[in-house]
């Protein structure tokens, strides 16, 4: 076993794969770049080295500088998470020249896999099932508009280097074909530093389902289930889970064995996932197998009790597996929510900026629900404009599919992060969402669902009535707190109020006591939407989070304070509560609303980031849907479109230049 390891990444998976090793007793050796001077990997690794500029391209994908760190620190091995040199079998055989050993598979089976195009070819020659599409090289738009006439749109253009969504379009018209193939290789070149593309024919209302399988260098290959990854945002998972609430187990026996196969072929050790396009049918085509540990990896070990990071170190130090596929046995079910710094009210654009609130729910066991939470960031940790934009990757495990569901609602309420824009309220929004919790899944579920994308929820009667209930307690503690103060010139005096009006963004919601006292712990009875219900709360003024009853239901809810009341947000609703008397209810009523700017004829640039490209010129006339400019952030483009016809008056940007969001690109005439 090896007494020294290096991480060759940063983030969340770098802190994951040290909390093994030192479980492990084996000492670790972090890297990291001027921009992760500060960051959390830096601090929890035994030693850290210093690899260069904030730019990927200038440190963490710079193969010579992490073999130097090696040699200097001493360390045996290299682990290198996922993303960055992951998957570059360069990179792995460099290390075995200086003596290194690379905690993953050997380069055959990374040059064999690790290559969409190759991949494909690969899987063909062994009669694996896989997607009809054109493998070959495309030269230009017009060659790729040609094979896509041939093989039937829609169709799918992807970055052979590619990865987590980046370089990868879908295609419904020739149009799109052309516009696709420009953003796509452009991607795939400032990502990957490799401009090819292929295609391949779009299976409609596909589901995303993956196989994690488990090699050594002994002949034993194992499947340890599979992986539900169809929730998707633009190609990028946003949740997962273990098992899939569709696969019979003879699809399952049948797509293991597969990638078993597939992975015997290429004399795969360590851990590596297969991942299949699933069709209505159950019908499964091999999409790409990715040899290195997946995001995701964390929903697997919850229902399998299998250290993944553990069994890839103990591989690469030519250990046997300890167990055969008949030892593996899937027990409950898990979920995973990723929790990334966009915007979910703006169509999902990046947030930069620091955590000036970071305190995410208790890990551990819960009732009968166990919590985890992989992360990389703390409390004052910036979020960086040069690398992934995920936060966390909460995960939670029970005995059934709803039970999960529940507990990851109630751990995604009282998850709170302030400072910067986070995608919590869409995730804490999908729990609920019955079409999610029925499992009728595929990879167009957010496109589907959220056709216009996600905005702000009106909550209905009942969950005014929860809302309001929460935001009512509040205050009569707040109040409760103020009247004991030693110098208050007048304290509270007299029986306590019964009737109170609860201001819910533009709704009011009339409350009556039915206790007149005050306690601590908070328990009072009261009347609300013609119901009659108990609200129990330790709430304490100052704290974020709100846990307690109302009626029969447990609510966990983030409260903020605002002018004269507070935000409330639970179960993906945000809205602002005011506590009135019913008399300042009805004055409240007749104030007038402040309506907000008018900024039609602005272009604002939507997040921070790069300005890649200006489309137009001033004075010229652009039609609906026309491209304006290209703004890149956290290396994905965002074509940024004219809503309608309109000419352009001052131009304010230019290419090159960083943009703060709601920056003016261009004004309008």
């Amino acid at each position: 076993m090896f007494n020294k390891i290096l991480i060759a990444n940063r983030g969340e998976i770098a802190c994951r794969v040290i909390k093994t090793a030192r479980r492990m007793g084996i000492a670790t050796v972090a890297v990291y770049s001027d921009a992760d001077r500060d960051a959390l990997h830096v601090e929890m690794a035994d030693e850290a080295v210093h690899i260069g500029p904030a730019a990927a391209a200038e440190s963490y994908l710079v193969a010579e500088k992490i073999i130097a760190a090696c040699k200097a620190t001493g360390a045996q091995a290299v682990h290198p998470g996922y993303g960055f040199l992951s998957e570059r079998a360069s990179f792995c055989e460099a290390l075995e020249k200086e003596g290194i050993v690379f905690i993953g598979p050997k380069p055959k089976a990374i040059t064999a896999m690790g290559d969409k195009i190759e991949s494909k070819k690969f899987a063909n020659a062994a009669k694996v099932s896989t997607v009809p599409g054109y493998l070959g090289v495309i030269e230009d738009a017009t060659h790729a508009e040609r094979i896509a006439a041939e093989i039937g749109y829609p169709v799918m253009i992807k970055a052979s280097a590619g990865g987590g969504g980046k370089g990868m379009r879908i295609a419904w018209s020739e149009a799109e074909v052309r516009d696709g193939f420009d953003r796509a290789r452009s991607e795939a070149r400032s990502s990957f530093g490799d401009e090819r593309v292929f295609i391949e024919k779009y299976v409609v209302d596909p589901r995303h389902i993956e196989i994690q399988v488990l090699a050594d260098a002994h002949g034993n290959v194992l499947y340890l289930g599979e992986r539900e990854c169809s929730i998707q945002r633009r190609n990028q998972k946003v949740a997962e889970e273990a098992p899939s609430p569709f696969l019979d187990e003879a699809t399952r026996k049948a797509m293991g064995e597969q990638s078993v196969a597939l992975a015997k072929a290429v004399d795969y050790q360590s851990a590596g996932t297969v991942e299949f396009i699933v069709d209505r049918d159950r019908n499964f085509y091999f999409l790409e197998m990715n040899t290195r540990l997946q995001v995701e990896h964390p929903v697997t070990e919850l229902v399998t009790g299998i250290d993944l990071v553990e069994q890839m170190i103990r591989v690469a130090a030519g250990e046997k597996l300890p167990f055969a596929q008949s030892d593996i046995k899937l027990n409950g079910w898990a979920i995973e929510s990723r929790l990334y710094a966009e915007d979910p009210y703006r169509n999902f654009l990046p947030s930069i900026g620091r955590l000036t609130r970071y305190r995410p729910p208790s890990e551990g066991t819960s009732g009968n629900a166990i919590v985890r939470n992989d992360t990389g960031v703390f409390e004052g940790a910036e979020i960086s404009m040069y690398y992934d934009p995920m936060i966390a990757k909460l995960c939670t495990w029970a005995p059934t599919r709803l039970e999960a569901i529940e507990a990851m609602g109630q751990a995604l309420d009282g998850f709170v992060v302030d400072g910067i824009e986070h995608n919590v309220p869409f995730l804490a929004a999908l729990m609920k969402h019955p079409r999610w919790r029925e499992g009728r899944l595929s990879t167009g579920f957010i496109a589907e669902e959220y056709s216009e994308g996600f905005a702000p929820m009106a909550p209905d009667a009942g969950q005014q009535a929860v809302l309001a209930a929460v935001a009512l307690s509040a205050a009569l503690i707040e109040s409760n707190r103020r009247d004991r103060f030693d110098d208050r010139l007048r304290a509270h005096s007299g029986a306590l109020r019964e009737t109170w009006t609860v201001k819910l963004g533009d709704d009011y919601v009339d409350i009556r006591l039915l206790d007149g006292l005050v306690t601590i712990p908070f328990d009072m009875d009261i009347a609300a939407g013609g119901k009659q219900f108990n609200v129990v709360t330790d709430w304490r003024p100052g704290d974020p989070v709100w846990r307690g009853k109302v009626g029969n239901a447990t609510v966990t809810a983030q409260l903020r304070p605002i002018l004269n009341g507070l935000r409330v947000d639970w179960q993906g609703l945000s809205v602002k509560a005011k506590v009135f008397t019913p008399q300042h209810a009805a004055l409240d009523k007749l104030m007038p609303v402040k309506l907000p700017p008018d900024t039609s004829k602005l272009l604002l640039c939507p997040m921070p980031g790069l300005v890649v490209s200006i489309a137009v010129t001033e004075g010229q006339e652009v039609k609906a849907g026309e491209t304006l400019a290209v703004v890149e952030a956290m290396k994905m483009e965002n074509v940024l479109r004219a809503e309608r016809d309109l000419t352009v008056g001052k131009i304010n940007a230019k290419p090159g230049e960083s943009l703060a969001v709601d920056a003016v690109i261009m004004e309008f005439d």
